[in-house]
C-alpha cells in the first residue's frame, strides 16, 4: 500500500519550468519562450505538484436567461455621437474598452473630450494619466474646452494608488492613458511589459465589473500598428478599437475590432485640430474637391467604410515617360490594383499606356481599398488619357476583372442613395441580377456589364 501511494505521488511530482521575464510556465524545459518568445528565459523551477480545485458552496445560485435584469447594462450616451456609433449606442456599465492608435493620432484629445462631455450629463469621471502631468492635462482640457466640475484628474503610475482612487471616488466612468504606464508591486517586471499589462488590465478589469464602472483604457502599439503586450489584453476586455488617420491630415477614424455588445462594422469620423477634436457626421465634403467646371482625370465614386457610404474622388494624371520603364504612382489607393487596372485597359480597351508615366490619388488623404473603387479609377485614367472630363454630378463604382468584366459590389442601392442625397444625378454601376433597387426621382442609373460598355457610354 505503502508503494502505491508513492508511485501515485511520483506521477502527480513533475519537474516544472518558468520564465523569468513574462512568468509562462511550461511543464519540459524549452529554449524560447512561448509567450513572450525570449531565447534562454525559461528556468527550472523544480519540483511541483498537480492540484484541482474543489467544489464550494454556492453564493448565488444559476437563474434562467429570461429572469436576468439587464436594465443596469443599458447604454449610455458619451455626448461624442460618433463614438457612440461604433460603440453600437454608447458605453455599457461595467465594459472596458481599449483605445489602441499611432502616437499623435489623437486618443488622448477623443477621451479627454469624452471624459468632459460624459461628466457633464452622467456623473462622475476619474481620468488617470501616467503620461503626463496633471497641470499638462488640464491645459490641454482648456485649449479643447473639455473642463468639468465633475471631472476628476490624477497623475498615476502605482497601480494600488490608481485603485485607491477608484474605491474612494467610485466614478460612473475611468479613463486609463495608458495601460502601459501603470504598473503593479505586486508582480515582477518595468511598466510596459508582458506581466505587468496582465496584471493592470486584469486588476482594472475586477474593478470595473464589481463596481459597474465603464472603463476606457488607452493602448499603445507596435511598429506594425498592432496593439502592444499580451494578445490575452484584447480577450480580456469587452470592446477593441482602433483609432487611425495619416499624420499630415486632420481626418481621423475610429473602428471597432471587438465589440461584445454592439457590431464591428461602424466607422467613426473625426476632425482634429488646434481646437480639439470634433465628430464628422457627414465627412464626404473633406474628400471631393470643390470646381466650377469639371476637369478631366477626376471621377468620384462612393466606398463604403463598414455600413457608411462615403463619397470620394479618384484624380489621374498621365504624362509622357522620359524613361524607358514608366513610373506608376499612386496616393490613397493600392498601388498593385492600380498597375492591374492600367494592365486591363491596355488589353482590353486598346488604351495606349504603356509609355507614360501615370500618377493616381485620391483627395484629402482618405484611403480607398475596397475592389469597388476599380471603376471610377479606371474612368478617371481614360479620362486624363483622352482629355475629356466626365459629366458632371456623376459617380461610378464597381469591381473589374482581368477579363474586363464589371462585377457587382455590396450595397449598390445604399451607395445610390447617398450620392442622390448630396446632389448627384447619375451613376454608373456593375449589373446585377436583382438590379439596383428602388432609385430616386430625377437619378439616373445605367447598369455595364464590361468595361469597354462603360467607356462607350461616357467616352463616345
Amino acid at each position: 500500500m505503502v508503494k502505491t501511494s508513492r508511485s501515485v505521488a511520483a506521477r502527480q511530482a513533475s519537474s516544472g519550468y518558468k520564465c523569468s521575464e513574462c512568468g509562462w510556465t511550461t511543464a519540459k524545459w524549452v529554449g524560447r519562450c512561448g509567450e513572450c518568445q525570449a531565447w534562454g528565459t525559461v528556468e527550472e523551477l523544480g519540483v511541483t505538484v498537480a492540484r484541482t480545485t474543489a467544489a464550494s458552496s454556492i453564493a448565488a445560485p444559476a437563474s434562467k436567461i429570461a429572469d436576468v435584469d439587464a436594465t443596469e447594462s443599458a447604454y449610455l450616451p458619451t455626448g461624442v455621437s460618433e463614438l457612440d456609433r461604433v460603440l453600437g449606442g454608447g458605453v455599457v456599465p461595467g465594459a472596458v474598452v481599449l483605445l489602441a492608435g499611432e502616437p499623435g493620432v489623437g486618443k488622448s484629445t477623443l477621451l479627454l473630450d469624452v471624459a468632459a462631455k460624459f461628466a457633464r450629463s452622467s456623473g462622475d469621471v476619474l481620468y488617470v494619466t501616467g503620461e503626463e502631468s496633471a497641470a499638462q492635462v488640464k491645459l490641454r482640457a482648456q485649449r479643447i474646452g473639455a473642463m468639468a466640475d465633475a471631472l476628476y484628474l490624477v497623475a498615476e503610475n502605482d497601480l494600488g494608488s490608481a485603485l485607491g482612487q477608484v474605491e474612494q471616488l467610485k466614478p460612473r466612468l475611468l479613463i486609463v492613458d495608458s495601460v502601459q504606464t501603470l504598473s503593479s508591486a505586486v508582480v515582477e517586471g518595468s511598466a510596459g511589459g508582458v506581466t505587468q499589462v496582465r496584471e493592470v488590465a486584469a486588476s482594472l478589469i475586477a474593478a470595473a465589473k464589481r463596481l459597474n464602472m465603464t472603463t476606457l483604457l488607452v493602448g499603445h502599439v507596435t511598429k506594425d500598428g498592432s496593439i502592444a503586450g499580451p494578445r490575452l489584453l484584447e480577450h480580456l476586455v469587452d470592446v477593441v478599437c482602433q483609432f487611425e488617420g495619416e499624420r499630415h491630415s486632420r481626418l481621423r477614424m475610429l473602428r471597432a475590432a471587438k465589440n461584445r455588445y454592439g457590431p464591428t462594422d461602424e466607422v467613426g469620423c473625426f476632425d482634429l485640430s488646434e481646437q480639439g477634436i470634433e465628430g464628422l457626421a457627414d465627412p464626404s465634403g473633406l474628400f471631393i474637391s470643390r470646381t466650377k467646371e469639371p476637369v478631366s482625370g477626376t471621377c468620384i465614386t462612393v466606398a463604403l467604410e463598414g455600413k457608411r457610404p462615403l463619397l470620394a474622388e479618384v484624380q489621374s494624371l498621365l504624362a509622357k515617360s522620359s524613361t524607358s520603364q514608366p513610373r506608376r504612382a499612386t496616393s490613397g489607393l493600392d498601388s498593385s490594383r492600380v498597375a492591374m487596372l492600367l494592365a486591363v485597359l491596355q488589353q482590353r480597351t486598346k488604351a495606349q499606356l504603356s509609355e507614360q508615366d501615370s500618377y493616381v490619388a485620391t483627395v484629402g488623404g482618405v484611403k480607398l481599398t475596397e475592389p469597388a473603387t476599380d471603376l471610377s479609377i479606371a474612368l478617371a485614367i481614360m479620362s486624363a488619357s483622352s482629355g475629356k472630363p466626365l459629366p458632371a454630378r456623376l459617380i461610378a463604382f464597381g469591381e473589374v476583372g482581368l477579363a474586363g468584366e464589371v462585377r457587382p459590389v455590396p450595397g449598390i442601392n445604399q451607395r445610390i442613395q447617398e450620392a442622390h442625397r448630396l446632389g448627384f444625378s447619375h451613376a454608373v454601376v456593375p449589373a446585377s441580377p436583382n438590379g439596383p433597387g428602388p432609385i430616386p426621382s430625377g437619378f439616373s442609373v445605367r447598369e455595364v456589364h464590361q468595361l469597354g460598355d462603360a467607356l462607350a457610354l461616357l467616352f463616345p
